[in-house]
């Protein structure tokens, strides 16, 4: 398990990538597959006609569990995946369940016991180069991170600075 110690938590203070207010604007830029980290991105996503290809999601927004239409209209994925991951935490067993969501078959909602903000990290490094990483930036938008290798080495970067053993995080997710 990885840690996020108090000196990074500014590190994530800024958008990985351009933030967007409008999902059907969002996913014309997009690439696939898609990863959506937090549930009303995940939302947006859907009602603009686009499930993503991953989700991961924890049932909260800013600290509150998520709005009633928002829990419903996600209760219902086809392939569910239970995972705990703790606040301010990944865990081998979140990095395993991404790694496995993008070689499935079909869309699959990760659904996280605990907190789901730091998945961008591990989504970026599992991911395919061209693949899209959205999450949400609270009270502005939506942030889509195109993966790439400099987006993968950034993302590598911020976990090697995390607490606990990055490279074999880092490791499992790109086996």
């Amino acid at each position: 398990m990885l840690r996020l110690p108090e000196d990074l938590r500014a590190a994530f203070k800024e958008p990985f990538g351009p933030l967007y207010t409008d999902a059907e604007r969002l996913l014309a830029d997009a690439g696939t597959p898609v990863v959506a980290v937090g549930d009303v991105v995940t939302y947006h996503l859907r009602e603009a006609g686009h499930p993503p290809d991953v989700a991961v999601v924890d049932g909260q927004t800013k600290r509150e569990a998520v709005s009633e239409e928002i829990r419903r209209a996600l209760s219902d994925p086809e392939s569910r995946r239970d995972v705990a991951n703790p606040a301010g935490a990944l865990t081998d067993e979140l990095a395993a369940c991404l790694r496995e969501a993008l070689l499935a078959d079909g869309p699959v909602t990760v659904v996280v016991d605990g907190e789901e903000d730091l998945a961008v990290l591990p989504a970026v490094v599992a991911a395919p180069p061209g693949a899209s990483v959205v999450y949400g930036q609270p009270d502005e938008g939506m942030v889509l991170v195109t993966v790439t290798d400099e987006t993968k080495a950034e993302m590598r970067s911020l976990l090697a600075r995390m607490d606990g053993d990055s490279e074999a995080f880092v490791a499992a997710l790109e086996t």
